[in-house]
């Protein structure tokens, strides 16, 4: 089986060519890692021309930007897609193009960064965190909000960080982190647990229900406690299939009954997330409630996902829940939206099973939940 599922890579590489770039980094010999660098697109990997725009940066001159990764006694190869993706196009095909490289390259590297642009990072991080099944390496999510080539750049810093934190090594030869993750701004961060807060400043990123795993000073202070414990040695296991039947529908007061219902009924939908009031509240309106309860009747799942970045869904707390805990919309307790939207595609893809989905819905899977 894993001798075809190589095959099947194989073919799949062949048929989209990646230029695979070694850095001239300061280990010819004993390095202490190897990491894989897979630049998607985004902000960070753009340069300016002579005429004042932006275009995709020649990653062999990242060593002239950014001259401390020769100190690394790493050996560290890029390997970038070849027409760079603006976050805003990422789609499900990427999400498995991802997989599939961290699959194809998982024995000859130690860790993984993926260069990735800042607006949908939080939902690739997600999606990847379910796909990679098995996972005992570093996967660590970066990018910038100022290209690499800029004078104030932040791109330099989440790099280098990234890549020590994706070769850090414990005493036992383990790595520190083995999970999905993402490094900006001095802080790492769950992958499925992180949200875009800001598109000005470079904090862009924030876990509001969930520590971070490390902050990034003079030296890197993990909060171990935090980290998902090493997983073992088995074989990595990615996820190939994803349904993308599935929407958001955000409540908000004077939603028209149209819109609710049309939505619901909506071909070929299969999951929804509810973004609901405060602690997974919804109007009382009985159109409201009958259609929601006739759209679970007929098979569709419904997430409940709160709209406040902190806190979490308490289904029953209050009688504007209860009653939709009633209908059987499922709670998803302190989930991101982010990792609640491709928690269903994922789970989609891979279960048979309704019931089965229904149930690992409200588990924590790969630490997006607090159970």
């Amino acid at each position: 089986m894993r001798r075809k599922q190589l095959l099947q890579l194989k073919i799949f590489l062949m048929m989209h060519p990646y230029n695979l770039l070694e850095l001239d980094t300061a280990a010819p010999n004993e390095p202490e890692a190897r990491i894989l660098i897979i630049y998607t697109g985004g902000t960070f990997g753009m340069g300016v021309d002579k005429h004042g725009s932006l275009k995709p940066f020649d990653f062999s001159e990242i060593l002239h930007e950014i001259p401390s990764l020769r100190s690394f006694n790493l050996i560290i190869k890029v390997l970038a897609f070849e027409k760079p993706v603006d976050s805003s196009d990422i789609n499900l095909g990427h999400w498995i193009e991802m997989g599939q490289i961290i699959e194809y390259y998982y024995d000859r590297f130690d860790g993984f960064v993926i260069l990735h642009g800042t607006d949908t990072m939080a939902y690739s991080a997600s999606a990847l965190s379910f796909m990679l099944d098995n996972l005992t390496k570093p996967v660590i999510f970066t990018g910038a909000q100022l290209p690499v080539t800029a004078p104030r750049t932040d791109a330099g810093d989440n790099l280098v960080t990234a890549i020590e934190i994706a070769s850090e090594r414990n005493e036992g030869g383990k790595p520190v982190v083995s999970e999905v993750c993402i490094y900006f701004n001095h802080h790492l961060i769950r992958g499925n647990r992180a949200q875009k807060v800001e598109s000005m400043h470079f904090d862009a990123f924030e876990s509001a229900n969930y520590p971070p795993l490390a902050k990034a000073g003079v030296e890197i202070d993990y909060s171990y406690q935090f980290i998902q414990s090493f997983g073992g040695e088995g074989v990595l296991h990615v996820a190939n299939k994803l349904d993308g039947n599935v929407t958001f529908l955000k409540l908000f007061p004077g939603i028209s009954e149209n819109v609710v219902k049309s939505m619901l009924v909506s071909p070929d939908l299969k999951g929804v997330v509810l973004e609901t009031f405060g602690s997974g509240n919804a109007p009382m309106a009985r159109w409201f409630l009958d259609a929601v309860s006739k759209a679970v009747g007929n098979g569709l799942l419904i997430y409940n996902v709160s709209q406040c970045l902190g806190g979490k869904v308490l289904q029953g707390r209050y009688e504007t829940s209860l009653a939709l805990k009633d209908t059987g919309v499922i709670s998803g307790k302190d989930i991101t939206s982010e990792a609640a939207i491709t928690k269903i595609m994922y789970l989609l893809g891979v279960e048979k099973r309704m019931d089965s989905i229904r149930n690992k819905l409200e588990l924590s899977l790969k630490g997006e939940l607090s159970e």
